[in-house]
């Protein structure tokens, strides 16, 4: 072979390298910008919930750790079956919510897709997966949503405005035509199967109630004088409004209809921004704990190559 004929050739093993390393470089570029957007949550707004007021029961931080803690949980069990992925996969899960949490929607997604991609190994198109798994999801708190609506609208839409109203009611039609049209054209959406599918469904519902029910109790054990089932009560409104996509400033919604309900003005607002700030400081400690793993791993792998 003649060197003007090889020339070609050289050139393209860059091209190869950066296709077999793009997911590591996503990955990468997309935890460098979690460990960024947690930074600017805690300096900017989130430590100033933790300046304000701090529980001091123990039941509250146990049960804010398991509401914390379902959403991977139920993942790790959902691609568990779908994968039969190692324990390795747990931290890249967190890794996942707490993108979708502090960057722009669904780029939690797009990192555990690079994951994934990261160790064809394990799974040879995790592309389907991944995109069922999150239309899956989505369909679960559409569902939700319409069950929570049919209990809570009728017992508290006289504390909403009737602008609000309007909207949450076309929000519902929304979600549910979205929802039905996805089920309708299944065939062409997903790419697993339907037992699969289903297995998803009840492993994302059972998430949703664990995640309200836990929450609810933490809040219990914060504020004792409410009672657990009012939590529940202002919690599965939380959930509704969450997943309408026409209301302006959900939380601002959700707080004062929370103080309408039970008062506690000042009390509810402190522990809501407690609540959130304890969130971002979870991610925060994460983020830095699987830094530190990753770190001393590459660093044992180094000393045994040389």
């Amino acid at each position: 072979m003649s060197a003007a004929d090889a020339a070609p050739l050289v050139a393209l093993k860059p091209v190869q390298t950066l296709r077999r390393r793009w997911p590591m470089l996503l990955a990468t570029v997309l935890s460098i910008a979690m460990l960024i957007g947690v930074g600017y949550e805690l300096f900017d707004d989130g430590l100033a919930g933790v300046r304000r007021v701090t529980p001091v029961s123990w039941g509250f931080y146990l049960f804010f750790l398991a509401s914390y803690f379902t959403l991977p949980v139920c993942d790790f069990v959902i691609f568990r079956r779908l994968w039969n992925v190692p324990a390795a996969a747990f931290p890249a899960l967190n890794r996942k919510r707490i993108a979708n949490d502090i960057l722009i929607g669904y780029s939690g997604d797009a990192y555990f897709y690079a994951w994934a991609r990261a160790r064809l190994d394990m799974v040879a198109a995790p592309f389907g997966a991944v995109k069922d798994v999150t239309i899956v999801s989505g369909i679960t708190g559409n569902v939700t949503a319409l069950l929570l609506a049919a209990i809570a609208l009728p017992l508290g839409y006289q504390l909403i405005a009737p602008e609000v109203v309007a909207a949450m009611i076309w929000s519902l039609v929304f979600a549910t035509a979205l929802s039905l049209g996805l089920i309708l054209f299944s065939k062409r959406v997903f790419s697993l199967p339907r037992r699969d599918l289903w297995f998803i469904f009840w492993i994302d519902l059972l998430r949703i109630g664990g995640t309200c029910v836990t929450i609810a109790l933490a809040w219990a054990w914060a504020i004792p004088s409410v009672s657990v089932g009012m939590w529940l009560f202002l919690i599965a409104g939380r959930q509704l409004v969450s997943r309408l996509p026409f209301l302006p400033n959900k939380d601002l919604l959700f707080a004062n209809f929370a103080i309408l309900v039970i008062g506690h003005d000042r009390s509810l607002s402190d522990l809501m921004a407690f609540t959130a700030a304890s969130t971002v400081v979870m991610h925060g400690l994460l983020l830095l704990l699987f830094g530190a793993v990753y770190v001393t791993e590459r660093m044992r792998r180094w000393r045994e190559e040389r």
